[in-house]
């Protein structure tokens, strides 16, 4: 799952977007409201989480803006500001939650872990595709009594392989998927994980893979198809 995050403290942006990746997550990480509109207005993210202030342009009211374009993501609104109607004006201005600072990073996941369960489209915790269970909360991947942990990027192309089987995906779509905007990451990485992953499933003995088509990308499929 992809995260667009607008914090200005250049510490507790880092820390937070660590933390995040750590769980999984794909995150842009901008400083001030307005880069995070921008951002918004060109990706297409299953979460938010905006601080309060910011220069250029605060959270309140980048997020006032992002609703009004018609963004649906959802939002998580974090500021130092603890006053009822101050969480009132939040809300009000289309968050779907919010988290007084100075938080737990457990609280935060956990605050993320909900926000983006009450999406509109629900994801199941277990993703399944022919043989294959992707359990979303152990991050395992299962073929019968076979198993192995994803983490990473790893679990991310997996995850994404299997609630789009047989989709085609080329370097540069997964690459803009997983791999951050300010990533300098270059385009083979997406050949190394998807190694890494074609031998995860070799591991597990499955009757799927996934299919290299030369020249264009990458999709999961059942071997026999």
């Amino acid at each position: 799952m992809k995260l667009l995050f607008a914090e200005d403290d250049p510490d507790l942006s880092a820390a937070v977007k660590t933390l995040l990746e750590r769980a999984g997550y794909t995150v842009d990480a901008v400083d001030n409201g307005a880069d995070a509109v921008d951002y918004a207005d060109g990706t297409e993210y299953d979460g938010i989480i905006l601080d309060w202030m910011m220069p250029e342009m605060d959270g309140i009211a980048a997020l006032r803006q992002l609703r009004k374009k018609g963004c649906a993501a959802p939002c998580l609104l974090l500021t130092a500001r603890d006053a009822v109607e101050d969480r009132v004006t939040g809300l009000d201005a289309g968050a779907d939650d919010y988290l007084s600072k100075p938080f737990d990073g457990s609280e935060l996941l956990a605050r993320i872990r909900a926000m983006l369960r009450r999406r509109e489209v629900y994801k199941p915790n277990v993703i399944s595709f022919e043989d294959l269970q992707l359990d979303q909360g152990s991050c395992e991947l299962r073929c019968g009594e076979r198993k192995v942990r994803l983490t990473g990027k790893l679990y991310q192309l997996m995850e994404l392989f299997m609630e789009n089987p047989r989709m085609l995906f080329s370097v540069q779509q997964l690459m803009d998927r997983l791999w951050s905007w300010d990533s300098e990451a270059e385009t083979n990485v997406v050949w190394v994980n998807i190694s890494q992953l074609r031998k995860r499933l070799s591991e597990l003995e499955t009757g799927t893979e996934i299919r290299v088509h030369r020249g264009t990308g990458y999709s999961l499929e059942k071997k026999d198809d």
